[in-house]
């Protein structure tokens, strides 16, 4: 089996989620990650894919590359180009909560469904905070340690591929685990007027209607909310 593991996000690949993640890949064992990353911030693109215009690619080192692209893009290049024989598709850790509605949103979630078109295996990984509270990056790398020795043993078929949002806690418990479903209510949605023009108003994020057992209300919670998704 390949050790070679192909480690994308949507946050850029400067951003300390990506940094947070390759430290847990490299925690988790004997693995050679390859970094292919957006070269800079594509958050709420979903599975954008560039088709007609040609894609920059830089590279930043050994096995580390800035994509001008989309993270869509970057899985593409990266399985095709400079990761061919990766065993697993790693994207994150997306500085912010990716649930309920919201993985057909993100590039992150977008970046691992990719890879599940191309029969590897993959998981978005997400933190959840609270705006104004600091995040701890050195709790995200160990919640993804956690997680990826879980779903190292969890049977797989192609096509499926999963989805892990970690809890913003500011204190010493270790989370649960919880495998659940993605809630299907909505985020509020909110514009703001500026002539002839609309705005989208970012929602409170913790207003979100919560439904018992769903990802947002484990997560919410102060749980591990692991979701088992398919393209």
């Amino acid at each position: 089996m390949s050790r070679i593991i192909l480690i994308t996000n949507d946050d850029g690949v400067d951003a300390p989620g990506i940094e947070a993640l390759e430290t847990a890949v490299r925690h988790w064992g004997d693995w050679t990650p390859v970094i292919v990353a957006p070269a800079t911030v594509q958050s709420g693109c979903s599975h954008l894919t560039t088709m007609n215009t040609p894609i920059k690619v830089e590279q930043r080192g050994e096995n580390r590359y800035a994509v001008h692209g989309s993270p869509a893009d970057c899985v593409r290049l990266g399985l095709a180009y400079f990761a061919q024989d990766a065993a697993w598709v790693v994207s994150g850790i997306n500085e912010g909560g990716n649930l309920g509605h919201d993985i057909y949103l993100s590039g992150t979630v977008g970046a691992a469904r990719e890879a599940a078109f191309h029969g590897v295996r993959a998981v978005a990984f997400s933190q959840y905070f609270h705006e104004g509270f600091p995040l701890n990056w050195e709790r995200a790398v160990d919640h993804a340690h956690r997680v990826l020795g879980l779903l190292e043993g969890q049977a797989w078929q192609r096509g499926r591929f999963w989805n892990a949002n970690f809890p913003h806690r500011d204190d010493a418990v270790i989370p649960e685990v919880h495998w659940t479903e993605p809630c299907r209510t909505c985020l509020p949605i909110e514009y703001k007027m500026e002539g002839e023009h609309y705005r989208y108003q970012r929602g409170r994020y913790q207003g979100r209607d919560q439904v018992p057992g769903t990802d947002v209300t484990v997560c919410f919670g102060g749980g591990i909310a692991i979701s088992t998704l398919e393209i």
